[in-house]
């Protein structure tokens, strides 16, 4: 079955760098122009295995990006349950714009207080792969050939860059749960053939949009997202978290190993948040210590 992708709007120049500035204002995550996760949907069996997942049951997949105001920038909804994160990523059309350059992303930009410049990207989760357009989290094991206290101050960073990434990308996991809570169709089995499962939740996902531009508070009030305590930044959960019937994640696949250019951005990225792009408080929530 041929994807069905949605633009919620064109990627004008201009709105890229608003999606930017809002990464940057509301999560410190300066050239980030949006974050991407996928989840299953479940439907009726249409016949045969194709559609039947690694949870046993029949799915459709919706990858999403999204940005820093919990609205999807962009989907991919209708592929099979069989294919995974990456799979689907890597057949979307999301990622052929991405590789060809065709969204009218700005330049490589430097980085606030420093002359290091790194291209604008999304991020992801450790199940897609790295790319200089595409910034996920470091594997545990990046450190072997260096001697143990070297090691131990590189996994240091590497565990600050993390943390500074997951709070964009908890964007994405905030967006889908907000999208399943909101939707009673979301939280039980569609009953439906793929195309017109598909169907549902593209109106579901433009539905979502409107509300949530439109600062509809009964679709989503101030405590239904995640939120960060102002002094402590600790993560206080969104009521959205208290519907028990979530959308599953994908299956995780290997991913071959990335280019020589992708792990340099990252490794600058990495280096700007252990330094002049550092904010007080990622120390004690990702080592412990005293209260900030």
């Amino acid at each position: 079955m041929k994807c069905l992708p949605l633009f919620s709007r064109l990627f004008h120049r201009s709105r890229i760098q608003q999606i930017a500035q809002d990464f940057q204002n509301r999560w410190n995550l300066p050239n980030c122009i949006g974050a991407m996760d996928g989840k299953h949907i479940e439907i009726r069996s249409p016949g045969g295995s194709v559609y039947y997942n690694y949870l046993k049951y029949h799915s459709i997949i919706l990858l999403a990006l999204v940005d820093a105001r919990y609205r999807f920038l962009y989907i991919d909804a209708g592929r099979n349950g069989r294919a995974g994160d990456a799979g689907v990523f890597n057949n979307s059309t999301l990622k052929t714009a991405l590789e060809n350059n065709t969204l009218n992303i700005p330049a490589p930009k430097a980085l606030p207080g420093t002359e290091i410049e790194v291209p604008h990207f999304i991020v992801g989760d450790d199940a897609f792969p790295l790319k200089p357009y595409l910034m996920k989290p470091y594997p545990f094991r990046t450190v072997a050939d260096l001697d143990d206290e070297n090691a131990e101050a590189e996994r240091r960073k590497q565990r600050i860059f993390d943390y500074r990434l997951s709070r964009a990308r908890r964007i994405s996991e905030n967006v889908f749960g907000i999208l399943a809570a909101r939707f009673g169709v979301f939280q039980t089995c569609i009953r439906l053939i793929p195309h017109h499962a598909t169907c549902v939740t593209l109106a579901a996902v433009a539905l979502h949009n409107f509300l949530i531009t439109e600062r509809d508070r009964m679709f989503a009030p101030a405590n239904f997202q995640d939120r960060e305590y102002p002094r402590t930044h600790e993560v206080i959960p969104g009521d959205w978290r208290q519907n028990r019937q979530q959308l599953d994640d994908l299956q995780r696949q290997p991913i071959n190993r990335s280019g020589e250019d992708a792990r340099t951005i990252r490794s600058k990225i990495k280096e700007y948040v252990n330094g002049a792009g550092q904010v007080p408080w990622q120390e004690r929530l990702v080592f412990g210590g005293t209260r900030q």
